[in-house]
């Protein structure tokens, strides 16, 4: 039976500060031609000082919005803002998805399952790792190390240039979390089966430190939240020492699932048409 929603215009956003790089208009706009609902989605650039008033507007229902997605620098806001997070958001202290249901403003954060459904796509049965290595602390792994750990992987090591960031991210996310600094890296490698780069290294061309991976089990997965480029220098080292590799763009495509489904009434699919679409976009604007 099609969702009666489909039979008038819905209206959902994403908004940020910058936003206009955001490839989600191009995600959930193929979405919404694919399943023939009436609907738009489009990019709002909101800063800081009007975000405020801008969830005001989506609350009293003055903005026109269902609800919409949120990214840098508005996620840690919008989950203060919102009437009713869910426990992820909580836990994580941000948000990335909000929706309007019964009066009151709705708040997830779908970072995570964006990142472990790109991996049961790619990689099934990676959440048999056992022991999980992230390279980095900051605000990008907070969704990674919650959505692993939800998934059962036993013991996860953060290293990170900075000790005490890695220290806080253990401490919030519980006892199976372990702080170390970078010089332990290759130690806290031996026998994992999953190592994940939460970084920036290697984005958009820049260099990318070396890596010997061979202390990871032999089946072990490599992934990296970075997508421009595709195949990063870490994905492409480790891939040349013989280790299954998942790049990350299926994480920007899957996170958006949740939201769409909120909003529109339908839940999409993550099809290599989309993937193919965005890539091509990310050649042609970079």
């Amino acid at each position: 039976m099609a969702d009666s929603r489909e039979t008038f215009l819905v209206n959902a956003f994403v908004t940020g500060w910058p936003v206009k790089h955001s490839r989600s208009p191009l995600i959930h706009n193929y979405w919404l031609r694919q399943l023939g609902i009436s609907g738009t989605y489009k990019a709002e650039a909101i800063s800081e000082q009007d975000f405020p008033a801008f969830i005001q507007a989506l609350k009293d229902g003055s903005a026109g919005y269902r609800g919409g997605n949120v990214t840098i620098p508005h996620k840690e806001m919008a989950y203060k803002l919102a009437n009713r997070p869910d426990a992820l958001a909580e836990e994580l202290g941000a948000s990335n998805t909000l929706w309007m249901e019964d009066g009151l403003l709705h708040a997830s954060n779908t970072d995570g399952y964006g990142f472990t459904a790109n991996l049961d796509d790619c990689h099934p049965e990676w959440d048999k790792a056992g022991r999980a290595v992230i390279f980095g602390a900051g605000g990008a792994s907070r969704a990674v190390i919650q959505a692993i750990r939800n998934r059962g992987v036993g013991e996860i090591h953060v290293v990170n240039r900075t000790v005490s960031r890695a220290r806080e991210l253990a401490d919030r996310f519980g006892p199976s979390v372990h702080a170390h600094a970078v010089e332990a890296l290759g130690e806290v490698m031996s026998g994992a089966g999953l190592f994940i780069n939460t970084t920036s290294l290697g984005m958009d061309g820049s260099e990318a430190p070396r890596i010997d991976f061979s202390r990871l089990r032999d089946d072990a997965v490599v992934t990296d939240i970075v997508y421009v480029p595709l195949k990063t220098p870490l994905l492409a080292q480790a891939e040349e020492q013989g280790f299954a590799i998942v790049d990350g763009l299926g994480m920007l495509l899957h996170q958006a699932v949740p939201g769409f489904e909120k909003w529109f009434g339908r839940r999409p699919l993550v099809d290599k048409v989309l993937r193919d679409l965005v890539i091509a976009d990310m050649e042609k604007h970079g």
